[in-house]
């Protein structure tokens, strides 16, 4: 047979054998055996071969299923493991040089949408050859050849993304949606088989990257490389670059291109394009580009030879080419291809040896300067360049506009963080060419603002970053247009935009240049604008930023800007308001009037620029300098002098509106324009600064003298006080001219601004003591406090909230900022408030938190201040209690609303008799002042305990609720839970808490309310009736409850109508969280009301008898008897078991007071467990197996809660046998059904996912039935002790999950050591040091490691019998080595931070302190300090760094507490190891931009405030660190010169240095001084002048008063 098929070559070549019997024989003969030729594979290969290539070549025709055949078979030969094993053994197998052109034609081909066979099957030919390096030498063997088949797949690869525009899969998704009948099984294979090249061509492109890129690193001429990339290979590398990373394309390339594929593409590309273009052999050829040409350079040589390569020209010309992409992505593609060359370049040239450092940099310039006018922003880099560039595109659209400003954003920022930019060396030695160049950039951005694009303003940004003096000539130009003026209000544009400035005014106060910057800020504000109704100038965030700034100055600038300010007042605005409007033609009068308009707009900016700054100046104080205290004095003068010519100013009447009025109409003409309404508002605002301002200086200052505050004639005349009659006249209005006087809705700015005057004047008054013995003191103060109230203002619907700032007070934030006022200064007004005002302001209160959920709005901003955000924060407040008759007619309000819902509500039967006795004495007070009398009268106090306990009894409600009536009793019961107890008198707390009982037992809903509360029906109400009444037992005067109902009573009262209402619910309302909720609530009443009977030791035998006798009584009995099964009868066994639990509970906790009391409650508990062991035998008897407890009855009751029963009343019995000595041998009563459990716990525990209340009542069982079965012995501590260990390392047991258990498992771990044998804690301690070994960290096994982790942690912090603490301490170094090696080990890991390190570090912790004293050798502890040196503190997210830092802090601390004998010896590894803390707060509380807002920035906050401890820890022992503290002021300095901290960060820490300063001597600070480079020197002087100043002062205050 073998010589039969040997000729088989002969066949296939030919001519008389058909194409498709050839194509049969060679298949044949390619997986027989049989078939002997020599050399088969390769002569197999080169027919195939051979035959495609004459087809292509048209020298053979057949037909296209033979040609698709032979690739197919091609395919086949390239992919076969057969060809594969015969090349791995040796066998040489190659292609013909011709195949590599034929496969990059049909490329081309395809390319152009005419491919000869399936693209598919093409595809996956050429991936065959790549993948064997034999084959693939048939591309690799010539350079040319890759690049030409790289270019093939980059333009297949772009024509496929470009082909799936959203247009076009909107089409598609409208025809499939569109068709008749589903795609058979054949349309599904071929729709398959089209969607196939999609998914190879990118796993091909990948294959060629790939092999292209180790082809090219193996040539040797970089030059030929450069050039064939950039002629063939960069624009469409570029171009698919693009595609692929573009937010438009990600959308719809998801589907072809998976994730880490596409990310995998990416850098290849940027490998290729760095390699290729920015290599280390054309650094020469890039110099001799972008350098400028020396003057005396040699001669150039001869035209006729080959210039020198132009690396730069070549990229360029590239970039701007104009045929390799669709119009629209030129643009884009060529902005975003520049920044990413800059960045490959500084990448490979922007660092070199120090002494070419410099000329890298610049060259790293010339580049920037050569790519910023690619993006056509008209810039003209050739000012900088010898080379002459393209002639820049016309000004791009506004679409255009922002992607030309995300790349030169992008271009700036890798220019600032590269450092190419060298002021000093860019000054002396090259002639300012890059402070040119950047000048030159910021002028395009200002002359060509757009202010609606974020980038801008970060561009911006960045060239004010790079140097000031960048934009100082254009400073007014971008102050103007990127501050004043601008009024995109949009939120990116904003935040944007706020940032900018905020960087501004850092920057200047870092020069101390911010007079400088308000000179030009104030002649922008002062210049004629298009529309002078300008945009708020101070933001929230820059005023915050202002704020800061201003502190970091000193005084005298900053009084300087004061000065700047007013002086732009006087000289610039005050002579147009002056100017009269005299008889004239009338465009002429109006212009005059439109000039007053535009300049009483531009007062208002100035006074509230001059009132932020005034209002943030450091107060003069005793160490003030004189001359600043007399520049203060003569500011304020002349601050006075310009409030009195404006007060001038606009007493005069409006002399051209009178005179075109007629006689009649005149008076009622008399009213404020704009400029006057514009100017009265400002000069209110100057008065009420001064005053502050004037009062805080003679406060603080004994050398300033304060100033009369604006005499007037008919003050100086008066009888009276001047300050008296002064307050009368700011309080009335009367220093305003009368047509200007203001009201809330014309003028509300000026209206809120008397108020805050009036108040001023009230503390003057209050503090003279003369003043307050006249007469007329009181009355007046009276009538001050009723103005500043002004209660006939109303509360207008619709109000806005108030961001705090007196600039942004309308009619619409005038409510808010009106409230505002008020609450912030009840505490002064309050004494002086009669009834009415108590009352009104104590009804408008309660109605703002009645309405509270309504007012918050979600796009509200968060340091917004709404009507219901004040009420809220004095409701909560301490303050609130302080006022007694505010808080008891806020009390009251509240008590009548409710009585008026129960007025409101259906009575099925006859009205409750307190209601009818309340509405009659109601009626006889007036409406005005009820809230300042009292609820309740003693007649219906009475009247109201006969109702609840009547309503008990009978079990029936006396009043029905609707939905409606329902919430608002819901919103009355918040707020009273709200209010601190404390605070309500005897007869507002037993009132309320009466009134509130009442609606607890006699409300129920409608039954016919079609509207059911937001979850669970009336379970919602009963739960928040039950939690105020809790809240309510705390309160100090509860004992007046007491008085007029036993405690015993409200118990029985409480439980009796718990049933009764659990009797009403339906069947499928009983599984509800609602539900679970009120039984919680009602036990925390139980137990917080029998604490209280105790403590207060109030008839107690008595009280607690009554309840006990209840609970035990036949009528309980029989509740869970009747109905077995049914959901009303498991409700009644539900709140009896709760109820028995929480009574025994708040019982056990209380015995040990007494020998008497301790009687007393013996009895009791016996009586309650007599009842608690039947009725929890006959709860658990369908459900024995908790798997199958879904299924029964008594599911409700839950598996958690059922443990949790059993464990107390085990827990009775055990506290019962121990108060009497005969009884503590005899076994507890219930011993099958506590065996019953534990074995079902032990199988269930750990063997599945569990919530986790089940497995702490489980723990906790285990607790009590392990000290009830002590005797068990040996057996039953290795039962638990295993199923613990198992427990604690379940894979499905979270970290978070664990840290809950850890008090359980200490409480368990506590009574298995208490009294347990040596040998029992041989076998605890062998099973830690089992699962302290560090390989189960390299198998994947961290759990069974933490697991003892876990366990050395609690176990340290036991108290263990002496032998056992003896066992533990000696072994303890051994547990802390292997600890130690776990920390370093897991530290490489940083997935296995979070749930490994850290509470590793925390055990490390635990066992440094609580062996204080006992680890005798001070190496371990270094061992632990070497430890926390390895641990991850960088690229960590918020939550996993928290959780590090404070863990390596706490080690830190427990070291520097408790083995302060190491520190003295291992101060600088302590010290490295707190260095890393700071260094790492420092370099994430850094100012981040948009991100510096949030609660991630709370976490940076809270660890500065950590770091600010431990500073001063170190501090307190400085005999530990003697030669240390200059060393770590250094590192502090030289970490602070690297970054700028988020203000509050730097306020801990600069806090927390101060104390490292207090420890420098003289010569440490001379030795900084001279050792520190420059400018961390300068850091370091403002540091220290700083400290000087604020710190060293204080603390030598504080030392006289110091013993």
């Amino acid at each position: 047979m073998a010589a039969i098929y040997s000729g088989i070559h002969l066949k296939l070549k030919s001519p008389q054998t058909p194409w498709e019997d050839r194509l049969k024989l060679a298949r044949f003969a390619w997986i027989s055996s049989q078939c002997l030729l020599p050399n088969k594979e390769q002569v197999l290969l080169d027919w195939c071969t051979h035959a495609l290539t004459v087809w292509h070549n048209k020298k053979v025709k057949f037909s296209q299923d033979v040609l698709e055949g032979l690739w197919c078979y091609l395919d086949e030969v390239v992919h076969s493991r057969k060809l594969h094993s015969l090349v791995k053994e040796g066998k040489t197998v190659t292609l013909r040089l011709n195949m590599a052109q034929l496969l990059l034609d049909h490329l081309q081909d395809c390319t152009q949408g005419r491919p000869p066979v399936p693209l598919s099957t093409i595809l996956s030919v050429c991936r065959g050859i790549l993948s064997s390096p034999a084959l693939s030498s048939v591309f690799t063997i010539k350079y040319e050849l890759m690049v030409n088949l790289l270019t093939k797949f980059c333009l297949l690869a772009c024509h496929e993304i470009q082909k799936q525009s959203p247009p076009e899969r909107q089409k598609d998704a409208k025809a499939e949606d569109l068709q008749a009948e589903p795609a058979t099984d054949l349309e599904i294979v071929a729709e398959s088989k089209k969607e196939q090249p999609s998914a190879n061509l990118f796993e091909g492109l990948l294959q060629v990257l790939t092999c292209y890129l180790s082809v090219q690193r193996e040539q040797a001429n970089p030059n030929r490389v450069f050039s064939l990339v950039t002629n063939q290979l960069f624009q469409p590398l570029v171009l698919l670059r693009y595609l692929l990373t573009s937010q438009d394309s990600v959308a719809y390339t998801h589907s072809l291109i998976r994730q880490p594929l596409r990310r995998d593409v990416r850098i290849k590309v940027d490998s290729i394009l760095q390699l290729a273009l920015f290599p280390p052999e054309l650094l020469s050829s890039y110099k001799a580009e972008l350098f400028p040409p020396k003057e005396d350079s040699g001669k150039r040589g001869s035209g006729g030879t080959k210039g020198p390569l132009k690396p730069v020209g070549a990229l360029l010309s590239n970039l701007n080419g104009q045929d390799y992409c669709e119009l629209s992505l030129r643009y884009p593609v060529k902005s975003d291809t520049s920044s990413l060359m800059f960045r490959f370049f500084l990448e490979s040239y922007g660092k070199g040896k120090e002494e070419s450092e410099e000329e890298q940099r610049m060259l790293c310039f010339y580049l920037l300067a050569r790519l910023v006018p690619v993006l056509d922003l008209q810039v003209d880099g050739g000012s900088v360049s010898h080379e002459q560039k393209s002639p820049p595109a016309s000004s791009g659209s506004p679409q255009s506009w922002g992607q030309a400003l995300q790349s030169l954003e992008s271009l700036l920022n890798q220019a600032l963080a590269a450092d190419i930019y060298n002021i000093a060396a860019d000054r002396i030695r090259h002639g300012e060419v890059q402070l040119m160049f950047y000048r030159t950039v910021g002028k395009t951005l200002l002359t060509e603002a757009q202010p609606s694009i974020p980038s801008w303003y970060r561009c911006l940004k960045v060239l004010l970053n790079l140097n000031h003096l960048i934009l100082e000539p254009d400073l007014e130009r971008l102050l103007s247009s990127a501050w004043v003026d601008a009024e995109n209000m949009e939120a990116q544009v904003q935040r944007a935009r706020q940032l900018m400035v905020c960087s501004l005014l850092q920057t200047y106060t870092k020069l101390h240049q911010l007079p400088h910057l308000f000179s030009s800020l104030l002649s922008v504000i002062c210049q004629p604008a298009l529309d002078e109704r300008r945009p708020p100038l101070l933001s929230e965030g820059v005023s915050a930023s202002l704020r800061t700034c201003l502190l970091d100055s000193s005084p005298s600038q900053v009084l300087e800007i004061c000065s700047l300010v007013l002086q732009n007042i006087r000289t610039r605005l005050l002579p147009d308001l002056a100017n009269e409007e005299r008889d004239g033609e009338a465009t002429e009068m109006d212009g005059r009037r439109q000039n007053k308009e535009a300049a009483s707009l531009k007062l208002s900016r100035l006074c509230q620029l001059l009132h932020a700054v005034l209002f943030n100046l450091k107060t003069l104080d005793n160490s003030s300098p004189v001359l600043l205290v007399r520049q203060s004095k003569s500011f304020m003068e002349e601050m006075q002098q310009t409030i009195k010519d404006l007060l001038h100013l606009s007493s005069k009447p409006n002399l051209t509106s009178v005179k075109r009025t007629p006689k009649k109409g005149r008076k009622k003409a008399l009213k404020a324009s704009l400029w006057e309404e514009k100017t009265q508002e400002a000069t209110l605002l100057l008065r009420y600064t001064w005053v502050e301002v004037d009062v805080l200086f003679h406060i603080h200052c004994s050398k300033y003298t304060s100033l009369d505050s604006f005499p007037t004639a008919a003050e100086d005349e008066s009888e009276a006080s001047p300050l008296l009659t002064h307050v009368e006249r700011v309080m009335s209005g009367a220093i305003l001219p009368a047509h200007l006087r203001p009201s809330p809705s014309c003028s509300p700015m000026s209206c809120l601004l008397l108020k805050l005057l009036t108040l001023q004047q009230m503390k003057k008054v209050l503090l003279d003591n003369a003043l307050l013995a006249e007469g007329n003191a009181a009355a007046l103060l009276t009538r001050a406090v009723q103005s500043i109230v002004a209660k006939t203002e109303g509360r207008p619907a619709g109000e806005q909230a108030w961001d705090g700032q007196l600039g942004s007070v309308d009619a619409s934030t005038y409510p808010a900022a009106h409230w505002y006022v008020v609450v912030s200064n009840l505490p002064l007004i309050v004494p002086h408030l009669s009834e009415e005002d108590v009352s009104h302001i104590a009804r408008v209160l309660v109605a703002s938190l009645m309405h509270g959920d309504v007012e918050r709005a979600k796009d509200q901003p968060p340091g917004s201040l709404s009507f219901s955000s004040i009420s809220s924060q004095l409701a909560l407040s301490k303050v609130f209690p302080e006022l007694p008759s505010l808080f008891s007619a806020t009390v009251r309000a509240i008590a009548r609303r409710i009585v008026g819902v129960l007025g409101a509500g259906r009575s099925p039967k006859a009205r409750p008799s307190f209601l009818a006795l309340y509405e009659k004495e109601a009626a006889s007070v007036p409406s005005e002042v009820d809230v300042c009398r009292p609820v309740f009268s003693p007649l219906i106090v009475e009247a109201i305990v006969e109702d609840i306990s009547a309503s008990s009894k009978a079990g029936e409600a006396f009043v029905l609720l609707t939905h409606t009536q329902t919430k608002e009793l819901l919103n009355s019961i918040q707020i009273l839970t709200d209010l601190n107890p404390d605070g309500m008198n005897a007869q507002d707390l037993s009132s309320t808490f009466l009134l509130l009982l009442f609606v607890f037992t006699s409300t129920q809903p409608e039954p016919t309310a079609a509207e059911p509360l937001e979850s669970g029906g009336d379970a919602v109400l009963l739960g928040k009736l039950l939690g105020a009444l809790t809240r309510l037992l705390d309160g100090n005067n509860f004992q007046s409850v007491l008085k007029v109902i036993h405690g015993g009573t409200l118990l029985q009262t409480t439980l009796s109508s718990l049933l009764w209402h659990s009797g009403c619910r339906k069947p499928a309302a009983t599984t509800g969280s609602d539900w679970l909720d009120l039984v919680g609530a009602a036990q925390a009443f139980i137990r917080s009301l029998v604490q209280m009977i105790i403590t207060r030791n109030s008839s107690v035998r008595l009280n607690l008898d009554q309840f006990a006798s209840y609970l035990t009584s036949k009528e309980m009995v029989s509740r869970q008897n009747e109905q077995p099964g049914s959901a009303a009868s498991m409700l009644s066994v539900h709140l009896l078991l709760a109820s028995l639990t929480s009574f025994s509970q708040a019982i056990m906790s209380n015995m040990g007071r007494s020998k008497v009391m301790d009687e007393t409650l013996t009895e009791i508990l016996r009586r309650t467990t007599s009842l608690l062991g039947p009725t929890v035998e006959s709860a658990l008897k369908p459900q024995w197996d908790f798997s199958e407890a879904v299924t029964q009855p008594a599911s409700a009751l839950g598996q958690a809660f059922i443990v949790e029963v059993v464990t107390v009343m085990l827990q009775c019995e055990l506290a019962s046998l121990s108060a009497v000595p005969e009884n503590r041998q005899i076994s507890p009563t219930h011993v099958n059904l506590y065996q019953a459990i534990y074995q079902q716990i032990l199988r269930e525990m750990s063997s599945a996912p569990r919530p986790i209340d089940f497995l702490v009542c489980s723990l906790r069982f285990l607790s009590a039935f392990y000290k009830a079965m002590e005797k068990m012995g040996e057996e039953l501590y290795l039962q638990i002790m295993q199923s613990l260990n198992r427990l604690l390392k379940a894979p499905w047991l979270s970290s978070t999950d664990a840290g809950k258990l850890e008090p359980a498992v200490k409480e368990l771990l506590l009574h298995l050591v208490e009294k347990n044998t040596t040998d029992q804690f041989n076998v605890l301690l062998l099973m830690i040091r089992e699962g302290l070994d560090v390989r189960k960290l390299g198998s994947g096994n961290w759990k069974e490691a933490l697991s003892a982790v876990v366990t050395v942690k609690l176990l340290s912090s036991c108290q263990l019998p002496e032998a056992c603490s003896k066992a533990l301490w000696l072994i303890a170094p051994q547990i802390i080595s292997a600890m130690v090696f776990l920390v370093r080990t897991s530290s490489q890991d940083l997935s296995l931070t979070l749930p490994f390190t850290v509470p590793t570090v925390t055990s490390l912790t635990s066992l440094l302190r609580q062996g204080e004293g006992l680890l005798s050798n001070p190496q371990h502890v270094v061992q632990v300090l070497g430890a926390l040196q390895s641990l991850p503190l960088d690229h960590l997210s918020p939550t996993v760094y928290q959780s590090a830092f404070l863990a390596v802090h706490e080690a830190l601390f427990a070291i520097i507490k408790c083995h302060p004998q190491v520190i003295s010896k291992a101060a600088p590894s302590f010290l490295n190891v707190f260095y890393r803390l700071v260094a790492s707060v420092m370099q994430e509380g850094r100012q981040k931009g948009d991100s510096d807002a949030g609660a991630d920035c709370d976490v940076y906050l809270q660890c500065s405030r950590l770091t600010e401890r431990m500073y001063s820890h170190i501090a307190a022992t400085p005999q530990s660190f003697t030669a240390l503290p200059a060393f770590m002021v250094a590192q502090y300095v030289t970490e602070l010169q690297k970054v700028t901290l988020r203000p509050d960060v730097k306020l801990h820490l600069t806090e927390g240095i101060y104390c490292i300063l207090d420890l420098c001597m003289e010569q440490d600070i001379k030795f900084l001084r001279a050792g520190l480079h420059a400018g961390v020197r300068e850091v370091f002087n403002e540091l220290h002048s700083n400290y000087i100043h604020y710190h060293k002062t204080q603390r030598q205050g504080e030392d006289k008063y110091t013993v």
